[in-house]
């Protein structure tokens, strides 16, 4: 463990809305809902040749492949063999949030000379140790990942009080995790954001049967607050360079299952391993942003200074949304 940093706030740049638009499927599906909800991790991804932002969502069993570009988003379904009761969709008013897998963070890694697109659950439920593997035809799978997931509640500088994975991007050789300290505390143990690694290979080695992979270069984070909220991060991307660009949220839960008010939102940046360097999140106005924000990708593969990010707006009948933000 490399020990506990810090994230301070700085005016040396901005993070600004240029644009926001709801997300609505582009066809429609019976037992399916005519928009995107509870977005979450989003990653780049091609699928039959296509360029598409690969998108969780952490209350249904769907993902969504996004086409970003355009006066309005493209988005297709790809349904989950994840049905309860008859259902893909789970919230509270159906009685049944408990048996969602929570699907919070989405990277993309090779196998076999290959691109797959990888969604984590959070793991704040053994329901929510899931991996879902996608291939570049469009395929799903869902994986058991209990025994992984055991390795990160286990690594107590990880997941402190209480595991919530919220975030995962891909340089070189190494997947990044982020570790989301938004729980409750538990006895001695109190709610950590932290940032971890595991080898791509060790994970692919895992999606075939062989032992999880091992968390290495842990390190915590006291990230700063926002109106006397803790930030805490919610995901995270990289640049061409190797630094880590990471989504910072604000939100009063009383822990890792129920929601809370926003008070607020960031973007931070650093190198792994170093002090996060986070600006408030603003409106095209210039207000601070409440949104509750849960996934980022740069505007295109390999480029950096815009990116796109997801909203959830923690209402079933509101679509998620896609932000076009700046980095000035």
């Amino acid at each position: 463990m490399k020990g506990s940093l810090t994230g301070t706030e700085t005016n040396a740049w901005s993070a600004r809305i240029r644009s926001r638009r709801p997300l609505f499927y582009s066809d429609a599906s019976p037992g399916r809902p005519d928009h995107v909800r509870a977005a979450s991790g989003l990653t780049w991804f091609s699928v039959n040749g296509r360029e598409r932002l690969l998108l969780a969502q952490d209350d249904a069993s769907f993902l969504a492949l996004v086409d970003p570009f355009g006066e309005r988003p493209n988005v297709e379904c790809l349904p989950l063999d994840h049905v309860v009761r008859g259902l893909r969709i789970f919230e509270k008013s159906l009685g049944n949030k408990q048996y969602k897998l929570d699907l919070e963070a989405c990277a993309t890694l090779p196998i076999g000379g290959v691109e797959y697109g990888i969604a984590f659950g959070s793991g704040s439920l053994p329901i929510r140790e899931t991996l879902v593997v996608v291939s570049a035809e469009g395929s799903t799978r869902i994986v058991d990942a209990s025994a992984f997931y055991a390795q990160l509640i286990e690594n107590k500088a990880f997941s402190g009080s209480e595991l919530n994975l919220e975030g995962a991007t891909r340089i070189g050789d190494l997947i990044w995790l982020l570790q989301r300290g938004n729980g409750a505390a538990k006895g001695k143990l109190t709610p950590v954001d932290a940032m971890a690694s595991i080898r791509v290979e060790s994970l692919v080695e895992f999606l075939d049967g062989k032992a999880p992979p091992m968390l290495e270069n842990v390190t915590s984070y006291a990230l700063g607050a926002i109106e006397g909220v803790r930030l805490t991060f919610t995901d995270a991307t990289s640049t061409p360079s190797g630094e880590l660009v990471m989504l910072l949220g604000a939100e009063a839960s009383p822990d890792a299952i129920e929601d809370g008010v926003v008070a607020g939102a960031a973007i931070g940046r650093c190198m792994p391993g170093e002090d996060v360097v986070w600006s408030l999140l603003r409106n095209a106005d210039g207000t601070p942003s409440r949104a509750k924000v849960e996934g980022i990708e740069p505007h295109r593969p390999g480029t950096e200074g815009r990116y796109w990010v997801v909203v959830d707006c923690d209402d079933p009948t509101c679509p998620a949304e896609l932000l076009d933000v700046e980095l000035t």
